[in-house]
């Protein structure tokens, strides 16, 4: 039989055609000497790896090489590969004359799929795609009709966080490092005093799962402890809450380790046995079924000079205390410096930190997209090339120019006010935009826009807020300080 290649982000059952299949895991240095990842990224990769094989036992062949090149010249006879869900790794494979099989086992659409949905459209909107997805998946939905008569309760999950230090659920499942876990930490920390490799962040104790079994109590655990309240606040922030109630799944799910279509089942099990209220269950199925296949159909269906956009003409270099997330006392904007502590400690933060704190920031400064999406692509534990291109380059950083938000997502202290209880007792704030207590969002948010004044005008969206620009008397105060600001940690 033909031995299956299973790259890291393919460990579910799903990728092996029988349970009995022979099987090659690669475990290539090579990535990591390019690539500054995460530490516990790099962890979570080889612990899957290595975890798989010795599940697998006699049955996988594990190569500890240093380029994928070497691990095929060692193994034996015809391989076949899942379709890789990189553009590299998928040119890698079938320059190789590797087979290629089944797209997207780790996924519910594939490329024909939303090619087929996309055809004859003006714009990918993805409401449309994922009403088209309830239905066809029959999810959360009474006969033609939407749960509950409404398609989108977004405006039911939009409160900011309570005011108490945090939500006081469960936290989320943790798994228990073993033998595998000591020896790849082991083997992270030679790589690193060898110079044969480089990373940033922490790494330990090991809090996301690496099997099959891990991942399916993971799932358990917070369908039936923290999805009913994942609704209300899974736009809001605490400073001593990272996990706040969002299943912190998103790794296992990337790792191929939970399918999506699992996820969103069990949760809308949930709902119909009366556990779960509709806006919390809507919202959890919104953001995997909705958004995660979303962005996974746009990186294949756009071209590949996507990734070199660069709509608003951004070219900064990000600077070393944000790069390596070292920036220790450096940082005293308090949501600033929270959210890449938590980042240096757990490889991962929740959806609104990284677009509205991490991007929202990186967008005021002007830095170049290609290194903004480079690095949270190798800061993130879940972070892929297809995650993070149209997320990063698009929603976040607006290179696209649109295609995947209809404005930037930028904001001043403001939001980051309401929807957190980051500003209390910051040495900045988010009401000043000009003098020594200067919140660096709400100047860096007009210092945006007058940047941008011309690029913008054309859309509807931005019509307000450049207005407001034209009514700022300290406007040159304003754009001064911030020049003086530069790239310096706030």
């Amino acid at each position: 039989m033909t031995r299956r290649w299973l790259f890291a982000d393919q460990l579910g059952p799903q990728f092996l055609d029988r349970p009995d299949q022979p099987a090659l895991l690669v475990e290539s240095r090579a990535v990591f000497r390019r690539r500054r990842f995460h530490r516990a990224k790099a962890h979570l990769l080889l612990s899957g790896l290595r975890h798989r094989a010795a599940e697998l036992g006699d049955q996988a062949l594990l190569l500890q090489v240093d380029t994928y090149d070497e691990a095929l010249d060692q193994a034996d006879g015809p391989l076949s590969v899942v379709q890789p869900t990189s553009y590299a790794a998928d040119r890698y494979v079938r320059g190789r004359g590797i087979e290629v099989i089944s797209q997207g086992r780790g996924f519910a659409t594939t490329r024909e799929e939303f090619a087929g949905w996309a055809a004859g459209r003006k714009r990918l909107l993805m409401e449309d795609f994922y009403r088209w997805q309830r239905r066809r998946f029959d999810l959360l939905m009474d006969g033609d009709e939407p749960a509950g008569g409404q398609w989108n309760l977004d405006h039911d999950n939009r409160e900011p966080p309570p005011r108490r230090a945090t939500l006081g659920l469960a936290e989320p499942w943790w798994p228990v490092e073993d033998d595998i876990d000591a020896q790849v930490r082991e083997d992270l920390q030679r790589w690193q005093r060898d110079g044969l490799a480089d990373f940033i962040g922490d790494d330990g104790p090991r809090w996301a799962p690496v099997t099959r079994d891990e991942s399916t109590a993971a799932l358990d655990h917070f369908v039936a402890h923290r999805l009913a309240d994942f609704g209300p606040t899974e736009d809001a922030m605490l400073a001593q809450d990272p996990w706040m109630a969002h299943s912190a799944l998103s790794p296992a799910i990337n790792l191929g380790l939970l399918h999506p279509l699992e996820c969103v089942h069990a949760a809308e099990q949930a709902y119909r046995q009366g556990l779960a209220p509709l806006n919390s269950v809507e919202g959890y199925v919104r953001q995997v079924i909705g958004w995660r296949e979303y962005v996974w159909a746009v990186y294949w269906h756009v071209p590949e000079d996507y990734r070199g956009r660069n709509a608003l003409d951004a070219r900064g270099d990000l600077p070393e205390w944000f790069a390596t997330l070292d920036a220790g006392s450096e940082v005293t904007a308090n949501c600033l410096g929270s959210v890449l502590k938590d980042l240096r400690e757990r490889g991962w933060v929740h959806h609104v930190p990284r677009l509205m704190v991490l991007g929202n920031y990186a967008l005021q400064r002007g830095w170049d997209p290609r290194q903004v999406t480079a690095w949270f692509h190798e800061a993130f534990v879940d972070g892929y090339d297809w995650v993070m291109l149209p997320n990063v380059t698009g929603m976040s950083q607006h290179a696209d120019g649109g295609l995947m938000a209809t404005k930037p997502y930028a904001s001043g202290g403001a939001y980051i006010n309401r929807m957190s209880d980051y500003c209390g007792g910051c040495t900045y704030d988010p009401k000043v935009r000009v003098g020594e207590r200067a919140c660096p969002f709400t100047a860096g948010y007009w210092s945006l826009l007058d940047r941008n004044a011309e690029r913008l005008r054309g859309n509807r969206r931005m019509r307000q807020p450049l207005a407001g620009l034209t009514r700022l008397k300290d406007l040159p105060e304003l754009l001064e300080q911030e020049h003086l600001r530069g790239d310096a940690a706030p």
